[in-house]
């Protein structure tokens, strides 16, 4: 879009940046007078450019909520629930957190059904395809329960990497947490592969089958102190980083793996 038919359709910058909620139509004149505001990559300065709902505004480097339609909600999926909104074989699902929203939301991947924690729930079918798509490399983090006791020798392969049946695995990161009770240990492991039960399938294959499983991160989101069970919007912050990521890499995404624990 040039700068002549900008100026002449949309909106005034700083009234949509308020209408996103960023801040005020005052304090958006502000940001943009100071320079941390782009559209299209391009920083503007004058408040009184017009844009329209297509064009992409960041401030200070996050992009800002346009489409106000669009929901995204934070949910601990608890033990026992499957990644689905309406399960085939009658298995407690998702739709239980959805029913209470306007917005008809769907999961960004999924979990095991013995798998807990972080999962994104949005009507944003761009963002979803993106956040769940491996080749973007956005990062989750778990803290698995193990039986026995991990070794150094242990973290070091899963971070050196080692053939499963379905090809080569290699962790991000991975570290000892200390010890659990009954001869159990607990480790962190971070990676991106979205391949199905790729947690479990590793930590059993360097012989310390998984106990419990929680996906404490997922990108820049962390679940924190919110309770299993419990869901709640993100905040724009949180918004604003994920928004990034999606329009940073929506056009490149094509079909891909699942993102089970």
């Amino acid at each position: 879009m040039s700068d002549a038919s900008a100026s002449a359709e949309g909106e005034r910058l700083q009234k949509v940046m308020a209408a996103s909620g960023v801040a005020s139509r005052r304090v958006s004149e502000d940001l943009i007078a100071q320079g941390r505001v782009t559209v299209n990559g391009v920083v503007v300065d004058e408040p009184g450019r017009r844009v329209l709902p297509a064009d992409l505004i960041t401030v200070d480097g996050l992009a800002i909520q346009t489409d106000t339609s669009k929901r995204y909600v934070m949910l601990n999926k608890p033990v026992g629930v499957v990644s689905s909104m309406a399960d085939e074989n009658g298995r407690p699902d998702l739709s239980r957190y959805t029913r209470d929203y306007e917005e008809r939301l769907f999961n960004v991947g999924r979990l095991d059904a013995n798998t807990s924690g972080l999962l994104v729930l949005t009507n944003d079918g761009e963002l979803a395809h993106v956040l769940a798509h491996p080749s973007f490399g956005v990062s989750k983090t778990y803290i698995a329960k193990v039986s026995g006791s991990v070794s150094a020798q242990t973290i070091s392969k899963l971070t050196k990497g080692f053939d499963l049946d379905d090809g080569f695995i290699v962790a991000d990161k991975a570290r000892m947490l200390g010890a659990a009770s009954g001869g159990a240990s607990q480790v962190e492991i971070t990676l991106h592969s979205g391949r199905n039960r790729i947690v479990r399938r590793m930590l059993d294959a360097v012989g310390h089958p998984v106990i419990d499983l929680v996906r404490r991160q997922f990108g820049p989101l962390h679940l924190g102190s919110l309770a299993s069970g419990q869901a709640r919007d993100l905040t724009k912050a949180e918004l604003g980083q994920l928004l990034t990521i999606s329009r940073n890499g929506g056009a490149e995404a094509s079909e891909g793996e699942d993102d089970r624990g």
